[in-house]
């Protein structure tokens, strides 16, 4: 660290960028309008410096941690000097603003002090709708952007502070829900002013200058810290393989190919050999690739690593143009959640191989991701939400539940939102038994969610994963239980793909039941404490059989430990152990 840097008070600036980019994250939340903001948290905040450079980022979605820098190199690189006090700018196109996808949304404002841009306060929100082939946005079967919604470069919603009519009715015309849509994006606009406020308030205090010097240090900082952290995993190349189901009625599964290499204090994670993109809308752009490699090595790096640009320095990736991780136009990306998801998940199978301890056995994939439309007293609704999530075990415990993907940080809408605003009534809502895969450290229960619609012609969509492939374990653990999609409707049960291509129309009474993959384990079954099975039994989260069926313990049915039975059973067992074996397909609720 340069002598010119007090290393005292980079730790006080590192905190006031954090606690600016924090409060513009609760802003944003707290004045949200629609539900997947609002409550399922679908949004990111950022302070960048003048160059555009992540400062801090909001304790919100981790997978937009390295989104804000391309959109912002686009943006300046596109307007220059055209930019002015007060200009607030908007946009959403991966080909034409290095966004995401359409959903989401970038309301960026600059940061002016005395004449001069200092910083910026930006924000990504996930839109309830931007019109398109579905409500909700997410088509799957869309083969090209356009079909897709609202294409938006950068243009300003605001001009010197006053904002663009025209730029807002034209929203509002494209959007199935614009009271929402445009109610979000003036809570990213009130976020965004916070964020200039915030900043504007530590130049004032410690000047521009000082501030843009430890700027700069906060970023030399973090890469010295982030390359302390790769230094200590192992050298060598990593290989690891994953797949996304694949889309509609006879899913090709859409491989992922991960070859990440250690060399000394630097990372690339090379996708060579990973499918080209397909059509259908999971296509990610490079940005969304990036963010997501970003995301998942940060992830083994210490807490005190700054979430600014520095750490992103030593981080190289590597993905070739057309693939399915870095998609061309005019390929469509509206539902490219899932693959970042799988990103995130290929980087810590491939991470498991060097550090098994850092890292998880495979989880439930992501969100899935139901969206449900209609029309109530002449007025549209769209509710889509993300629901969240198991994660596989670890050397440590057993996989945890009800917690988001650790790419998302984000949440369930709450039950009681869901029925007071939508004609929609929660059935179920809990985990599932016998779900999480078998290991010294069992893998997290899958969770249930069951709607039933309380209209006639309600559109449903849905996109999940992990129905044919289900999440791995680790070090021996066994993999958890598939996901599977269900509609009960008047003719009977139908099973329905993971990635259905085709939407739905339901009615009255029919039901959507959704059960998210079961965890992976980590190490062997039998290595598990019986006393642990046993409680397992006690608590609902095994049942008696699969004791004995996949630990070997057996429990009698008062609830007691049979420990002579337990020894002879798995003695019997040992041999078999090293065969892996599929977790199997059932699910009880």
């Amino acid at each position: 660290m340069s002598r010119d840097v007090d290393p005292i008070l980079l730790e006080v600036f590192k905190n006031g960028f954090e606690a600016v980019a924090d409060e513009m994250a609760l802003i944003l939340m707290r004045t949200a309008h629609s539900p997947i903001v609002r409550d399922a948290m679908d949004f990111s905040t950022a302070l960048c410096d003048a160059a555009g450079q992540n400062l801090a980022q909001g304790l919100t979605t981790p997978m937009h941690l390295g989104s804000f820098h391309d959109a912002m190199r686009h943006l300046i690189g596109e307007y220059g000097a055209d930019i002015a006090d007060g200009d607030v700018f908007i946009g959403n196109d991966p080909y034409l603003a290095s966004g995401q996808h359409l959903p989401d949304i970038y309301v960026i404002r600059p940061i002016f002090h005395a004449g001069t841009i200092h910083g910026w306060a930006a924000t990504i929100a996930h839109h309830v709708d931007v019109g398109g082939l579905v409500p909700g946005s997410n088509s799957l079967s869309a083969v090209e952007i356009h079909q897709e919604g609202l294409r938006l470069p950068f243009v300003k919603l605001y001009r010197a502070g006053r904002p663009d009519p025209v730029v807002t009715r034209l929203i509002a015309a494209n959007v199935r829900t614009p009271d929402q849509v445009l109610g979000d994006i003036e809570a990213q606009v009130a976020a965004a002013h916070a964020g200039a406020r915030g900043l504007v308030a530590m130049i004032d205090r410690h000047g521009a200058q000082t501030i843009a010097a430890y700027g700069a240090a906060l970023h030399d900082y973090a890469e010295r810290l982030a390359r302390a952290a790769i230094r200590a995993i192992p050298d060598g190349t990593y290989r690891f393989e994953d797949h996304i189901d694949g889309l509609g009625d006879n899913p090709q599964p859409v491989l992922f190919r991960l070859a990440l290499t250690v060399a000394g204090e630097e990372v690339t994670a090379d996708w060579t050999g990973t499918a080209p993109q397909v059509r259908g809308g999971i296509n990610a752009p490079i940005s969304f690739c990036k963010s997501n490699v970003y995301a998942a090595l940060r992830s083994v790096m210490g807490a005190d690593v700054p979430n600014c640009h520095g750490y992103t320095r030593p981080i190289h990736v590597v993905a070739p143009e057309a693939s399915v991780l870095n998609c061309t136009y005019p390929a469509p990306c509206g539902a490219r959640g899932i693959t970042g998801y799988r990103i995130v998940d290929c980087v810590f199978g491939a991470l498991a191989q060097a550090v098994p301890d850092k890292v998880a056995a495979d989880g439930a994939g992501g969100s899935t991701l139901p969206s449900f439309s209609g029309r109530i007293d002449g007025r549209t609704f769209v509710f889509s939400e993300c629901v969240m999530g198991v994660w596989g075990a670890t050397s440590e415990h057993d996989g945890q539940e009800g917690v988001p993907h650790m790419a998302s940080n984000q949440a369930n809408v709450p039950i009681e939102t869901i029925e007071a605003d939508y004609p929609i009534r929660i059935e179920r809502y809990g985990l599932v038994a016998d779900s999480g895969g078998p290991g010294r450290n069992r893998g997290g229960l899958a969770v249930l969610r069951e709607y039933r619609m309380l209209a006639d012609d309600i559109f449903f969509g849905v996109r999940s994963d992990k129905v044919i492939h289900p999440p791995h374990g680790l070090q021996g653990g066994r993999a958890g239980t598939p996901a599977s999609n269900l509609l009960e409707r008047s003719g009977g049960l139908r099973i329905l793909p993971a990635m259905p291509t085709t939407p739905f129309l339901l009615q009255t009474g029919e039901v959507y039941r959704h059960v998210m993959a079961g965890g992976g384990g980590f190490g062997s079954a039998l290595e598990r404490a019986p006393d642990r099975v046993r409680e397992d039994v006690l608590d609902g989260r095994v049942s008696r059989s699969h004791a004995r069926d996949a630990y070997g313990v057996v429990i009698t049915a008062d609830g007691t430990l049979d420990e002579e039975a337990t020894i002879a059973l798995r003695s019997r067992m040992a041999p078999l152990a090293a065969t892996p074996r599929p977790a199997g397909r059932e699910t009880r609720a």
